[in-house]
């Protein structure tokens, strides 16, 4: 089989190294893919969000089966056009995609199903949702209503602190036309979770849960990124909850999606806090998320093909999946001044000593026949223990032999929890 990978990311990556081990994939081919990425397919210059030109390559070179990997694309239709000229695509379409493409949408979807989670309010004009943050309750959380990389959620402790995220994000419009409306909800106590379930419009499989680390420094201090770190499982969840989440969450908002006239049919990643009163949902997101793929895709050991066929041919319920019976731990190393500014370009050097972790790129290209940083998020370093703590120092002891001017990393991903 040829397949087409769409992103260029840590998470692309993975999706290619683990189908990369499929006996019956061929030729992989990425776009826009890295550094990484092109040492075990071929990576193509087409952006994720050039449809068009996606699908005309997919068509030109007979690609078998095409795997999205961002949001942007997913939101944007790729799954629409391509099934438009017979193109065989894994991921939802645009209707099912604004379970991630819009908060609001979810949040409404969410309230209607009776689906645990925290009070909300949506505002689309600045005075209203100023008015209304004079008088409300602190700490809350605002989060901008569309995509923004995993950047447009704000924890906020008083009302000058809330004003100036309101400013930046419906004022200055640094979030664009995702910031025209504002969602602000109580913010939620407990641990956090990231659940990822596939669904083929009707069947759901739950996969292995993840617990992510998204603040920049350690102790979670400093801002939100796109995530520093992960672990697997999530060390958090026991048999009781994960029962919970999928008969209060993952079966309720598919069969919901359902009633509203929306056939889900991809990745189903459900961002949740472990309340006091039981898990609630923070987000759900239309695609696997990163770096959590970094530690589940490691740890299974079905194909990932068996598994996206099954899925596309809604043959869900006869798949069992079958997982390592180890932990992982990925740790993120990133560009001096991520999530804010930070300079491109700096050699990597040390990747060919690493041997008992995987690399996966995030943000690096080739220069000449050099690898160079070119993105915030650089590098994955996953490893896997009979442990998190074994897994741990494998990670950190694999990381000291990687340097690139400005690098950063947290040194407590996997410690305590």
């Amino acid at each position: 089989m040829k397949i087409l990978v769409v992103g260029g990311g840590g998470r692309e990556h993975a999706i290619v190294h683990k189908l990369s081990n499929s006996r019956r994939v061929e030729k992989i081919y990425c776009a826009p893919g890295n550094a990484g990425i092109a040492q075990m397919a071929e990576c193509i210059d087409i952006g994720v969000n050039e449809i068009e030109k996606l699908k005309e390559f997919a068509l030109a070179n007979k690609i078998d089966l095409t795997v999205v990997g961002p949001e942007l694309p997913l939101v944007e239709g790729i799954v629409d056009e391509f099934e438009k000229v017979g193109l065989r695509i894994f991921g939802p379409n645009k209707k099912a995609a604004m379970i991630e493409g819009s908060k609001y949408f979810a949040k409404k979807l969410m309230e209607k199903y009776n689906i645990p989670i925290a009070r909300f309010k949506a505002f689309c004009k600045y005075k209203e949702a100023l008015e209304f943050l004079e008088k409300t309750w602190y700490p809350v959380v605002m989060k901008a209503d569309g995509l923004a990389q995993g950047k447009g959620v704000f924890i906020v402790r008083d009302f000058i602190e809330a004003k100036e995220v309101l400013d930046l994000m419906m004022k200055k419009k640094i979030f664009g036309t995702s910031g025209d409306t504002v969602i602000i909800e109580e913010m939620l106590f407990g641990k956090e979770a990231s659940f990822f379930a596939i669904v083929d419009g009707e069947n759901i499989l739950t996969m292995m849960t993840a617990m992510d680390y998204k603040k920049v420094y350690d102790k979670d201090e400093g801002p939100n990124t796109g995530g520093m770190g992960s672990i697997a499982p999530n060390p958090h969840i026991d048999e009781k909850t994960f029962k919970e989440v999928e008969e209060k969450i993952l079966k309720p908002v598919v069969s919901g999606m359902k009633e509203e006239g929306i056939v889900y049919k991809g990745v189903l990643y459900a961002g949740l806090m472990l309340t006091k009163e039981g898990p609630k949902v923070l987000e759900f997101n239309a695609r696997f998320g990163d770096p959590e793929t970094q530690v589940v895709l490691p740890l299974l050991k079905t194909d990932l093909l068996e598994v996206i066929e099954a899925t596309l041919d809604g043959k869900l319920n006869e798949l069992k999946l079958e997982w390592e019976d180890k932990k992982a731990v990925c740790v993120i190393i990133s560009s001096q001044g991520y999530p804010l500014e930070y300079k491109k370009g700096f050699e990597i050097s040390g990747l060919e000593k690493i041997r008992e972790a995987f690399v996966y790129h995030s943000g690096t290209a080739l220069k000449g026949d050099k690898i160079v940083t070119s993105g915030g998020r650089v590098l994955g370093i996953t490893a896997l223990g009979n442990s998190y703590e074994e897994a741990r120092k494998i990670v950190y002891r694999e990381i000291e032999k990687i340097h690139f001017e400005g690098m950063h990393y947290r040194k407590d991903i996997g410690a305590g929890y």
